[in-house]
């Protein structure tokens, strides 16, 4: 078979996968892993099957920049400054704890075949958890919404410590030495130099995407952002990781106000088909290097590879565990200020953020990331095959095992959503609706529509108010059919009237990211029927 026709064939094979998931009310990425071992085994065994070689550098490259700039763009930049600590204490403090334990326990039971500097590459590489299982349940569950963010914001934040740790193992891995001050001072240039080119990065999108006017050369400029982040960065020798994160996270304040209605549902559409794409893709690679990798381990003793597979996992969760509980209630006790703006958590809520630790993409794509030999000696990386064989191993045991009990769990914790977003969504949309009526006020006194066209599009602004509990005046009863071009016009600026109150709302803090998308989105419908 020809590579591309192969190809094809595993991309039937994944939607057929995320459909039976769908199904099957479980999240999509627990049938990839499995799915993708399987297809590997099988390709592996089929003749005329050819064998996939993927290049290290190819996949940081082609795989995490748009995946960690969409993440990015999804990002609540409220809710994300409100939750710092937090967010800091997992995505940082727990990552370098967990990188730190695991490198430790690897070296117990696996130090005549892996140095130092590759169990703490191990350690960077299962660190840090992944999102896109976990809030692919919660958001079909009611949970509190607080929790959600904070995770969402975790797994932003902690693949850019994970992978900045990783590059110091790969590091000391080449140059045979390790020192901690120097470390130290290289992890600051990479961080705040990632952040500003990343940062950098984003004004220049965010200046060019109102002045390209073709549609198809701004979907091109939306794809290129996170490399034009990721690779000046990695050349300059910081961290293209936070680069693309920053990027991401800039324009997620500034899509609303530069991009248009049009361009904003065909960019949506077209993220979602490549970060589903990238997601799947990176399963299915695993899936198809995972047959040669065990072949290369045949001299090892199976039981005690799912031996130490399964002491390395389960020292994974059980640090985050004992981790979580002092990061929640440690800060509250020694400082005041934080205890009178947040009161203690609940042991349930604390007890769902400390079980939710399924290893995913960032994972998968670092394991496979690792370089097949030493730079400049032409050895072959010391325990690759191990640590990518432990890696997988610790994605599959995570995600069916946590994946698969986090409903129960949250169901016996008795956890609820808080209904916060729905609050904040009331008060938007009713804000949106009477700068709507303001503004068509503003136009019926300027005498730019006539008084049949103001009564018609008056009407279901008044409703959305009442229907919200809100109060109005009067109610205009259905006047005769206008010139539908002009009332296009006004009801295109009853749109962009009610656009801009929600970004004000937004930018005050009143409202989340998240409520901001979901009714904009709804408003560039609108436009786009109005359009057509």
């Amino acid at each position: 078979m020809h590579p591309v026709e192969v190809t094809l064939l595993l991309m039937l094979v994944v939607a057929v996968l995320v459909f039976l998931a769908r199904r099957l009310n479980i999240p999509y990425p627990i049938l990839l892993v499995i799915g993708g071992l399987g297809i590997g085994f099988v390709a592996g065994r089929v003749p005329g099957v050819p064998r996939f070689e993927v290049k290290p550098d190819l996949i940081f490259l082609l795989f995490l920049p748009p995946l960690l700039y969409y993440a990015g763009i999804q990002t609540s930049w409220r809710d994300f400054k409100f939750n710092l600590r937090p967010i800091a204490l997992l995505s940082v403090g727990l990552v370098l704890f967990t990188t730190i334990t695991v490198a430790i326990v690897a070296h117990l039971l696996l130090g005549d075949v892996l140095p130092w500097p590759a169990c703490f590459l191990l350690g960077a590489i299962i660190s840090p958890p992944d999102a896109i299982a976990a809030t692919s349940v919660l958001q079909r569950l009611s949970v509190p919404r607080r929790i959600v963010v904070i995770l969402e914001g975790e797994s932003l934040v902690n693949d850019a410590t994970a992978l900045v740790a990783y590059r110091f193992g790969i590091a000391a891995m080449m140059t045979g030495g390790f020192s901690l001050p120097v470390a130290s001072l290289e992890f600051m240039k990479l961080a705040v130099g990632g952040v500003v080119v990343g940062y950098f990065t984003g004004m220049v999108a965010a200046f060019l995407h109102p002045r390209v006017k073709d549609l198809a050369v701004e979907s091109v400029v939306a794809m290129l952002t996170p490399f034009a982040a990721y690779l000046p960065a990695e050349h300059l020798g910081v961290s293209g990781v936070l680069a693309a994160v920053t990027a991401g996270i800039y324009m997620s304040r500034q899509i609303p106000r530069v991009v248009s209605a049009e361009s904003r549902m065909k960019l949506n559409a077209v993220y979602d088909t490549l970060v589903f794409f990238l997601n799947s893709i990176i399963f299915i690679l695993i899936g198809l290097a995972l047959p040669d990798v065990i072949d290369r381990l045949q001299g090892r003793s199976w039981p005690g590879l799912i031996a130490i597979t399964l002491t390395i996992c389960l020292t994974a969760i059980v640090v985050r565990m004992l981790w979580v509980f002092p990061a929640a209630h440690l800060p509250r006790k020694l400082f005041k200020h934080i205890r009178d703006r947040e009161p203690h958590p609940t042991w349930q809520r604390v007890f769902l953020i400390g079980w939710i630790s399924m290893r995913g993409i960032v994972s998968l794509a670092a394991a496979l990331a690792i370089p097949a030999t030493l730079d400049g000696t032409g050895h072959p990386f010391p325990g690759r095959d191990l640590i990518i064989f432990i890696t997988f191993g610790v994605i599959v045991l995570t995600l069916v095992g946590q994946g698969l009990t986090l409903p129960m769990v949250i169901h016996a914790l008795g956890l609820k959503s808080d209904g916060n977003e729905e609050k904040e969504e009331i008060y938007a949309r009713l804000s949106g609706a009477r700068a709507a009526l303001g503004k068509l006020e503003e136009l019926a006194r300027a005498g730019q529509a006539d008084s049949d066209i103001i009564a018609r599009l008056r009407v279901p602004y008044e409703e959305r108010i009442l229907h919200f509990g809100g109060a109005v005046s009067t109610m205009i009863e259905d006047q005769p059919r206008p010139t539908w071009d002009i009332h296009n016009r006004v009801q295109r600026q009853l749109i962009a009237a009610e656009r801009a109150a929600l970004i004000r709302l937004r930018d005050r803090g009143d409202i989340g990211d998240e409520v901001l998308r979901k009714i904009q989105d709804r408003l560039d419908l609108e436009e786009a029927l109005l359009q057509g």
